[in-house]
C-alpha cells in the first residue's frame, strides 16, 4: 500500500498545477481543432468514444468532421442509430474498401488530420493509410491506432506477441514516412474493459458484480497505471489542440493508477457487500498465457497483457497529461468508472 501511496503522490504531484498553470492549461484545452479531421474505425469498441469527443469538441459548423465505413458497417442497424446522432451533429460519413486505393485516396481530400481507431485485427492496414496520407496534397498529421500497452516500454516490449503489428506500423512510420507527423497516444488499459471477468478463463483476473467475486493477479497490490474509455476521447482531443506538444511523438497519458485489490474495495463500498477475492500467482498466468498461445486461443492476447500490466509496464514517474493540459481533475476516476460498471451490469440483469 506504501507503494501505491508514493505511486499516486507523484501521479498526482506532476499533474497537479499552480494557478498560473491551470489558467495556461484552460487557454490550451479551448484552442480550436485542425480543419478537417478523418477517422477510421469510428464506430468501433474505442473508435466511438474518440470519435463522440471529436464531435463534442469542433468549434464551429465550419469544421469538417468525417469517418470512413464500410457500406456493410453504415447499413448495420445496430449501428444506424449511433450514426444518425452523430450526423445530426454535422458528421460526415464515407463509405468505401479501407483496403482500396481510391476509395482512400478520394477520402483524404481535403483532409488535415487522420485519427485511426482500427481495432487490433486490422493494424496492418494502417502502413498503406499512413502511405497514401505521405502522398496526398494536404494530410500533415496522422493519429495511428496505439490506444493501449506501451509497445515500446523497455527492451523486453518487443518480444510480446501482442506487440507485433503495432512495432511494424511504427518501424515503417520511422524507414518510409519522412512529410506527414504521427503521434502514437499510448493509453495503457482501458479500466471499463479490465473489469470484465471472462468466462473460462478467470485466472487472468476481473470482476463480476452480479456474483460479487474478483480475481486479482498475485497479491493484488501491484499498481496499474489505467485510462478510461471516455478518457481517450478526452485525450484524443487534447492532443489535437496541442499539436506542438503532441506531432512526431509518442505520449503516454493516463487517467489514474491504482491496485486490483483498491478496485475490489471499491466495488465492495459501492455494493455495500463484501466480495469473494482469489487470487492467481503470476506464475501461473504465465503458464497459462503460454498453454493459451499453443492452442491459438484468441484470449491469449488479454492473458499477456495483463500478465504485463501486473509487471508493472504500466507505470512512468510523469506521464504526458500535463503538456496537453490536462490535470488529475480533468480525468475520471475510479469512483466513477465502478459506478458506471454497476449501473451497467444493474441494467442487463
Amino acid at each position: 500500500m506504501q507503494r501505491l501511496f508514493n505511486l499516486q503522490l507523484l501521479h498526482w504531484g506532476y499533474n497537479c498545477k499552480t494557478s498560473t498553470e491551470l489558467s495556461r492549461g484552460n487557454r490550451t484545452a479551448m484552442a480550436s481543432l485542425p480543419f478537417s479531421i478523418l477517422i477510421f474505425g469510428g464506430t468501433g469498441t474505442i473508435g466511438k468514444h474518440i470519435t463522440g469527443a471529436i464531435l463534442s469538441a469542433k468549434a464551429s459548423p465550419g469544421h469538417s468532421i468525417s469517418i470512413f465505413t464500410s457500406e456493410s458497417t453504415a447499413s448495420n442497424p445496430d449501428k444506424q442509430t449511433l450514426l444518425f446522432a452523430w450526423k445530426s451533429q454535422g458528421l460526415r460519413i464515407i463509405t468505401g474498401d479501407i483496403n482500396n486505393t481510391d476509395d482512400v485516396t478520394r477520402a483524404y481530400e481535403g483532409v488535415d488530420v487522420v485519427v485511426s481507431c482500427l481495432g487490433r485485427n486490422s493494424l496492418l492496414a494502417q502502413t498503406d493509410l499512413i502511405r497514401l496520407a505521405e502522398n496526398s496534397a494536404s494530410i500533415e498529421w496522422f493519429f495511428p491506432s496505439e490506444y493501449g500497452t506501451d509497445i515500446e516500454y523497455d527492451a523486453s516490449s518487443k518480444d510480446e506477441k501482442p506487440h507485433q503489428n503495432k512495432l511494424k506500423v511504427r518501424e515503417f512510420i520511422r524507414n518510409d514516412i519522412h512529410r506527414v507527423q504521427c503521434t502514437y497516444l499510448v493509453t495503457g488499459p482501458y479500466i471499463d474493459m479490465y473489469l470484465s471477468l471472462m468466462p473460462g478463463v478467470e485466472a487472468i483476473g476481473g470482476y463480476d458484480v452480479g456474483s460479487k467475486k474478483a480475481v486479482v493477479v498475485n497479491s493484488g497490490n501491484d499498481a496499474v497505471g489505467f485510462t478510461s474509455m471516455p478518457d481517450v476521447g478526452k485525450l484524443v482531443v487534447a492532443a489535437l489542440r496541442n499539436p506542438e506538444e503532441a506531432k512526431g511523438k509518442a505520449l503516454k497519458v493516463q487517467s489514474f493508477v491504482t491496485t486490483p485489490i483498491e478496485i475490489v474495495r471499491e466495488f465492495e463500498k459501492q455494493t455495500g457487500a463484501e466480495w469473494t477475492t482469489s487470487y492467481t500467482p503470476i506464475q501461473e498466468l504465465r503458464d497459462l498465457e503460454e498453454q493459451l498461445w499453443e492452442k491459438n486461443n484468441p484470449v491469449a492476447t488479454a492473458a499477456t497483457l495483463r500478465r504485463i500490466w501486473a509487471e508493472g509496464r504500466t507505470l512512468y514517474e510523469k506521464t504526458d497529461n500535463e503538456k496537453l493540459g490536462l490535470g488529475l481533475g480533468d480525468m475520471e476516476t475510479l469512483s466513477e468508472v465502478v459506478g458506471r460498471a454497476i449501473d451497467a451490469a444493474s441494467k442487463s440483469e
